[in-house]
């Protein structure tokens, strides 16, 4: 249990980090997967965690934004100095947090204009990331453009969400919601899985647009390409439940020519 928040000094000012775990165990029918992690990320900071199947990266961000599949048994997670843990996923969502999930789902009958407008309308009633867009015509206009910026058909905001999508249309989907709801803090699970190096890049040019403004954010990878474009600040390797190594980009690199067998006995 952690009884203060941890700060940083900027400039004589009191500032918490954006996202501060401490301690934090997590278990999926009754077994743990999570053992006592611990993990800080301040505002600005975009962090990698990287790490063979089922060590325990995806139970992290899903634990994150409140997946009821995911059992948090120990520790504690504040986000912006705030409780996370004690806030339901809507309230997750709209306090500023994202998640981009590894295998969007389809969602038949409404489209993703609508799905996009009442979402930006919700967050802009919570924390006015770019200020209200009540009208549709002005929202119009806003959505075409990040589109445009996605390389993205814009007919496409007519279809159901995902329905008939290839795999990088939907995770350019999710880049889509992500830059249209501009969260503090977006948990990117294995975006950049399925995608072909021109997707890859637009989707990664899509996360730096938005380091413009108070953003943070936690990207899960099993490959160091996504890294070349997004340059993380950290690199964390995750083993078994536990993060067993941090360093700086060059940590994928390192990962990438070596595999995460040096790192099994850290566990």
């Amino acid at each position: 249990m952690i009884h203060s928040t941890p700060v940083l000094y900027y400039s004589s000012i009191l500032v918490a980090p954006t996202l501060s775990i401490s301690g934090l165990c997590v278990s999926v029918d009754s077994t743990e997967i999570l053992h006592g992690l611990d993990l800080e990320v301040n505002e600005g900071e975009v962090h990698a965690i990287m790490g063979p199947n089922g060590s325990g990266k995806s139970t992290l961000v899903n634990a994150l934004m409140g997946h009821p599949k995911y059992t948090v048994t120990a520790g504690s997670v504040l986000f912006q100095g705030k409780n996370l843990l004690a806030m339901q996923p809507h309230e997750r969502a709209q306090a500023g947090v994202f998640l981009a999930f590894q295998y969007p789902k389809e969602i038949a009958g409404v489209t993703l204009r609508s799905f996009l407008f009442a979402a930006h309308k919700a967050q802009s009633d919570a924390r006015n990331p770019h200020g209200k867009i009540s009208s549709p015509i002005k929202f119009k206009k806003f959505l075409e453009e990040e589109m445009a910026s996605l390389c993205m058909d814009p007919s496409f905001v007519e279809r159901a969400i995902n329905k008939g999508f290839s795999g990088g249309e939907k995770k350019k989907a999710e880049i889509l919601q992500l830059k249209i709801l501009h969260p503090l803090l977006a948990l990117l699970d294995e975006t950049d899985s399925g995608l072909d190096v021109d997707a890859l890049k637009i989707v990664a040019e899509g996360v730096n647009a938005m380091r413009k403004g108070p953003f943070s954010a936690l990207v899960v990878t099993h490959y160091a390409r996504i890294l070349q474009y997004l340059q993380p600040d950290r690199v964390h390797v995750m083993v078994r439940g536990a993060i067993v190594e941090t360093g700086g980009a060059d940590l994928a690199h390192t990962l990438e020519k070596e595999g995460y067998a040096p790192y099994e006995s850290k566990a």
